[in-house]
Parts: C-alpha cells; structure tokens; sequence
C-alpha cells in the first residue's frame, strides 16, 4: 500500500509519541568527559505490543538474549540501555546481569522486569558494572523531554545523538507519531538491523503485523548499511506501539497499515543514513544506487557490495576515479547480469557505457568525488530490480582510532 498522505518531521525523537518518557545520565560506565552520557532508559505509560530484530553473529549479548525473550512475548514496556560496555563473551554472569539491569528499571516505573528491553553496547569481554548501574539506574530521570538523553547515553564513538520522528493523519483523523534513536559509528555490517535502534509509537499496531512490518523494513534501510564489514555481537532494533494516539488498530489489512509502514521505513531509512554518514573517521556519506537487476533483492545485493567495498571506499577517500572497483564490487556478488550492458555514473557523470570507459572530464569527477555525499549509480540493464545502499569512506583515521581503541 502507497502512502496517500504526507509525512510531518516533529520535534522528540523516541518521546515524541503520545505516552513515551525517557532520560540518561552518566553512571561511570564509559570515561567521563562534556556532556556524556551512558545509561538511559524509555519507558510508556501504557503496555505497548513489541517487535525486534537482533543481530546473526554467533557470538551474540546476554542483553540480545533478554530482548527476544522479552519479543517473543509480545509485549513490553520500557526500554533500559547502556554503552561503554557490551556485556558480551563474559559467561553466565552476563545473563545475571542484564536481568538484573533489567529489574532494577522495572522499580524505575512499578513494572515487570519481564517487560523491559535490556541493550548494551561498548567493549567486548567485560562484565557490567553492576555496582554503577545499582547506584545510578535511580538517578534516571524520565520525562516528555529526555529522547535526548537517552539518544545520548547509548553513543559509543558517534560523534553526535541520532534521532528522527515523524507523524501523520490516520483515516479517523486521529494524529499518529513515529520516532527514535541509533547509535553506531563503527563494527557495522549489520545483517539484521543496526547496532542499536530503538523505533516508538503511538500507533495501536497488532503484534504481528509490527514485526513482519520492522522485518521488513530492517532489509531496505539498516541492512543496507556499511562502515567497515563487521557484524556487531549486540545488534537490536525495536519497535514499541502503546496505542495511546487513539487511532484504529492496525493489523496488515486496513486503510491505515500502508501509511504507518510509510512512516516507520522512513524513520528507519534516515538513521540508517546518519549511522553510515557517521563512519569512524569518515569524510563522506557513500550511496550505491543499482537499478535494471534481475530482481531488487540482487540489486540490493550488489548496491551493499559497492559500499562495503574496502577499494571502493578509499577510491571515495582519494577522489580517484577508479570505477573498475565499482564493476568488481557488482561482479564479485555473483547475481547474472550482462557486462556489455552496464552503465556506471559518480554524482550524475557517467563514465561507463556498455561496461567500458567513455570520455569523462577527469577534473569533474574528481571535483564530484570532493562532495560531502557521493552517489555511485550503476545501471545493469537487464531487468526491473532496484537498490540502494549507503556506507562511508575508509580514512587514516578509523585505522589509527581502532588500532587502540581499548588502550
């Protein structure tokens, strides 16, 4: 279904929605410094239904595994995040600790642990510190006022909050609003989702039609995404719908479903694009267009090859021209496709045609490759399928900040 009425951009991030609170503040966690931020919850007034997505790495957070228990109950309530540590390959005691965490919020409200999404990003190999976060979990303060907050204590190496939040007109007339946050500048390959991303709503939506929507939508926009060819341990987006806009349920096979997906893919799409646009040490926003595959799912295939690219990447970086590192990237994927048919363009200038190289004012593209976004757009030809993809360029700096990033 087509969105029939437009999108409005509103002001709160993941308290925008009518019912959600949030707020952070510093625990210890991470080292301190201006305006930092690490532990943070959100919580809704009302049960919400609940959807997520989380990460394929074998290797995965005891955080990861509360929030599909949490899922696949349907329901929840709040949200508890921290950063500066991922609770991740630390042994059963990271499961403690993230129930744990978990109870300790559920107190915050007067709620059920058992309702509560627990995430942790940061290093991998150390416990939570639970001394810190039994001191500090109190000291959180939630309010209509504190997406910021939160969007601010789940950062790691971002180098500024992500946040978006949109509304529309539902056909009763009622005004419903779709916000949240991400975070994520580096270990990002997701095959899921994104590092962390958390969607509110104050839509009233069927839980299983909100998950088939967010697993839908996680293909186009957070799969889509690179920085540096690493799946994070702790991936999780989700979604809460507490149903206090008012509007009529939505459960896949009504006149409003097609505009919350609308508005839940756009959410999705731009922080999907802040995160790779804000790359560790990236200079430039990379976007792989692919149109005329066989199917959209090989021309999403081969847009992500390009912007995972390391050679594409610092091809970007060095404004070099280099497009047959744009043919590998399509090629090395494997979907069919006719060499002799492809088209390559950088920011509009074209110069490929038939899969070889025409005459191009080299000055030009270079100049092309100097802008703050760069669209590589490759036209294959030989069907309808269509895809994009969006990452950063590879710079000096992301090798020296992760050369040490622990010491």
């Amino acid at each position: 279904m087509t969105m029939e009425k437009p999108l409005k951009p509103v002001n709160g991030g993941v308290t925008a929605a009518k019912g959600f609170k949030a707020g952070g503040v510093f625990a210890g966690i991470k080292t301190p410094g201006e305006d930092k931020y690490d532990l943070g919850i959100v919580v809704s007034d009302a049960a919400c239904t609940v959807a997520g997505t989380f990460t394929q790495n074998s290797i995965y957070s005891p955080s990861v595994t509360v929030c599909k228990e949490v899922v696949s109950r349907g329901t929840a309530r709040a949200i508890v995040a921290n950063s500066g540590c991922a609770n991740t390959s630390v042994g059963e005691q990271g499961l403690i600790d993230a129930r744990d965490t978990a109870s300790l919020a559920a107190k915050q409200f007067g709620g059920d642990a058992q309702d509560v999404l627990v995430a942790s990003t940061g290093v991998i190999g150390e416990e939570l510190p639970m001394a810190l976060i039994r001191k500090h979990i109190p000291d959180v303060d939630v309010s209509e006022d504190g997406g910021n907050l939160f969007a601010k204590s789940i950062m790691t190496t971002d180098t500024h909050e992500k946040e978006l939040a949109v509304s529309y007109v539902a056909s009763d007339g009622s005004e419903v609003t779709v916000g949240g946050c991400a975070k994520g500048a580096g270990m990002i390959h997701p095959n899921m989702a994104t590092m962390l991303a958390f969607i509110t709503t104050d839509a009233d939506v069927e839980q299983t039609f909100l998950q088939q929507c967010l697993s839908d939508v996680v293909i186009t926009t957070f799969n889509q995404i690179d920085v540096d060819g690493d799946q994070s341990t702790n991936d999780t987006v989700a979604v809460l719908a507490n149903g206090m806009s008012g509007a009529t349920r939505i459960a896949g096979d009504d006149i409003d479903s097609g505009l919350f997906l609308d508005a839940l893919r756009a959410v999705c799409e731009d922080l999907a694009k802040q995160l790779a646009r804000d790359g560790e040490g990236a200079q430039h926003l990379i976007t792989a267009v692919v149109n005329g595959a066989h199917s959209d799912e090989d021309a999403r295939k081969a847009a992500r090859s390009v912007v995972s690219s390391m050679l594409v990447k610092t091809a970007v970086y060095g404004r070099d021209p280099n497009w047959g590192r744009i043919m590998m990237a399509i090629g090395k994927t494997g979907i069919p496709l006719d060499e002799t048919k492809i088209r390559v363009f950088i920011n509009d200038i074209q110069i490929v045609e038939d899969g070889k190289a025409i005459a191009f004012n080299t000055q030009s593209v270079v100049s092309a490759l100097g802008e703050d976004e760069v669209t590589l757009r490759a036209e294959l030809s030989v069907g309808d399928g269509c895809g994009v993809a969006w990452g950063s360029d590879l710079t000096e700096e992301y090798v020296v900040f992760n050369s040490a990033y622990t010491t």
